[in-house]
């Protein structure tokens, strides 16, 4: 499925001709360039390995110091890397063949727009995988619900007997992936806004879109913005290809107009001319004219009107894949969710405790608060990323019987449900799960649910849920250790 792909991430400058990265067998050349990573995050460190054993002569650049970088540092330091660390300089950007960004790099970094502008090659590590990786790409992206698609999707092609492989925004970054990847599998790829804007030619051979709704505003500056990256993810698609898009998220759906590809809806609320939806409680697709039960809602394990939406959205991928459908029927059946999303984390004095740290947007949010029907104790607050508060306003005031605040964001939080619920602010999450104990009463949820980033307070959302759910194991050992 490759195809023969340019190198340049913006025009060149004219007088200069750039390095040869011509294609080697369908893939980039490597040896002897030199290429400057911009990042020495997870993704950056697994693409500086890539490069070097690809002959590459390779600098990396981060802001963080060599003192904050020290695990980094004593592993790239005897390969050779050349460390430039502390800052960003004109420098190494300037006199490289290639620039690798990792995701979360803004393209405003002034060195980097400088090189852009002399005619620099950059590429996302997404976009230099995708020119590496053997077999198919099944890319998914959206506002929320991302990473359970994701691993679902992945589920039910392994439990088909396909060969998949599972990485991106995910686990493992996709470069790491390149040669595990077969000629005869699947990439399974979650993808978020930050590694699709910077795409040129990444082709997923099933790119899903689960909904789209505001998210992530302080860095695309725009709602337009937002949804162009996103929509990145059906360029270079064909006749061959599949969209499997989101008929009741309208930004979602509008997508159908902008790809190439055969689309496949999935809906909760009606029954599209090609796609998967509900009927009387039961799943079906229609593919080609021919409608296929495919199982029943009630086999599904996970809460939410949501989940039913992720559940629809991979098996509409799964029938694009060419699984069989009693083998996704029984990925479904058996699917437990995953970390950080809506999970379970105990049950104390008849309270139950769930952990969506993952939900770092207001959307997100409300889709959490709609699986509960009363009762919850909400814990939310961070990083604000940009957003409006205010249509969590309904659900609180239906549904929350007390908020706790936490953050940077929490005076925004607070500013917006003034009046809806009884607010109380928390100056770390240990006690803000203790004030949430105290509030909760039997058959209440205590639910995390943060409609902010973590990065205030926190390495990322995992580390924050992680935080969370170890408050709540000491609340239920001292329950434990008090009744005995």
């Amino acid at each position: 499925m490759h195809r023969h792909l340019q190198t340049r991430f913006v025009p060149e400058a004219p007088g200069r001709s750039g390095p040869n990265l011509e294609m080697d067998s369908g893939r980039y050349d490597l040896r002897g360039k030199r290429v400057t990573v911009v990042g020495l995050a997870r993704t950056g460190m697994a693409a500086v390995r890539f490069l070097l054993a690809r002959g590459a002569q390779v600098t990396a650049t981060d802001l963080r110091t060599a003192v904050e970088l020290q695990e980094q540092v004593a592993a790239l330091r005897p390969l050779g890397v050349q460390l430039d660390l502390g800052r960003h300089t004109d420098e190494v950007m300037l006199s490289a063949d290639l620039i690798l960004l990792s995701p979360g790099v803004p393209l405003s970094l002034a060195p980097l727009e400088k090189a852009l502008a002399k005619g620099v090659p950059a590429l996302s590590e997404v976009e230099l995988a995708s020119r590496f990786l053997r077999g198919r790409i099944v890319g998914i992206t959206g506002s929320n619900g991302k990473t359970t698609v994701t691993t679902l999707i992945h589920e039910m092609l392994a439990g088909a007997g396909l060969f998949s492989q599972i990485g991106g925004n995910i686990g493992t970054p996709l470069i790491g992936l390149v040669e595990t990847s077969r000629e005869d599998g699947f990439t399974v790829a979650e993808l978020s806004s930050f590694q699709l804007e910077t795409t040129r030619h990444f082709h997923a051979h099933i790119a899903v879109v689960t909904n789209i709704s505001p998210d992530h505003l302080d860095r695309h500056g725009s709602m337009g913005a937002y949804v162009a990256a996103k929509q990145r993810i059906l360029n270079n698609q064909d006749s061959r290809d599949w969209a499997v898009l989101n008929a009741d998220s309208a930004a979602a759906a509008d997508l159908a107009a902008l790809t190439a590809a055969r689309v496949l809806l999935f809906s909760r609320l009606r029954e599209p001319d090609e796609g998967v939806f509900v009927r009387d409680g039961e799943i079906h697709s229609r593919i080609g004219g021919q409608v296929r039960r495919q199982m029943s809602v009630s086999d599904i394990r996970l809460r939410g009107a949501h989940n039913l939406e992720n559940v629809l959205a991979g098996l509409a991928a799964g029938l694009a894949a060419g699984a069989g459908s009693d083998c996704l029927a029984e990925a479904v059946r058996s699917f437990k969710g995953v970390e950080h999303r809506l999970e379970w984390v105990a049950r104390i004095d008849g309270v139950d405790y769930y952990n969506d740290s993952k939900a770092t947007n207001v959307d997100a949010v409300i889709k959490a608060l709609g699986a509960f029907s009363s009762g919850i104790v909400l814990i939310a607050g961070g990083k604000d990323k940009g957003g409006d508060f205010a249509p969590l306003r309904p659900l609180v005031e239906d549904r929350v019987r007390r908020l706790i605040v936490i953050g940077a964001a929490s005076e925004k939080i607070a500013e917006a449900m003034a009046g809806a619920v009884r607010i109380e602010r928390a100056a770390d999450m240990p006690e803000a799960v203790g004030r949430a104990r105290e509030a909760a009463e039997p058959g209440d949820i205590v639910l995390l649910a943060p409609a902010c980033a973590s990065f205030d307070m926190y390495e990322n959302f995992e580390h924050r849920g992680r935080v969370f759910k170890s408050a709540v194991r000491a609340i239920e050992e001292a329950s434990r250790s008090g009744r005995n």
